[in-house]
């Protein structure tokens, strides 16, 4: 629920996906906080899939002045390492 920032999830609803969904880099602005031409600079190809280094949440998490997103960077890092435990030192979309 905190990941989706939904408050509350009823069991008896359908859930479909938004229409106009935020490209990754729209996604990424918004959790960590930063710039356009911060998260330009840090996004990385690999393969098929757009990602950003370990590296670079570590760093936002240690410094951040805001301390929700730094709450925010910390749980998007979870979950890039429970859902993609191979892809050491990147975060997936």
């Amino acid at each position: 629920m905190a990941l989706l920032r939904c408050s509350k999830i009823q069991v008896d609803r359908a859930y479909s996906r938004a229409v106009n969904v935020p490209t990754f880099l729209k996604k990424l602005m918004n959790i960590t906080g930063m710039s356009e031409q911060w998260v330009v600079a840090r996004i990385k190809q690999k393969e098929d899939s757009k990602c950003i280094p370990w590296k670079n949440l570590k760093d936002l998490i240690l410094a951040h002045p805001d301390t929700k997103k730094r709450i925010d960077v910390f749980a998007l890092s979870i979950y890039g390492l429970v859902f993609f435990p191979k892809l050491w030192g990147t975060l997936m979309k």
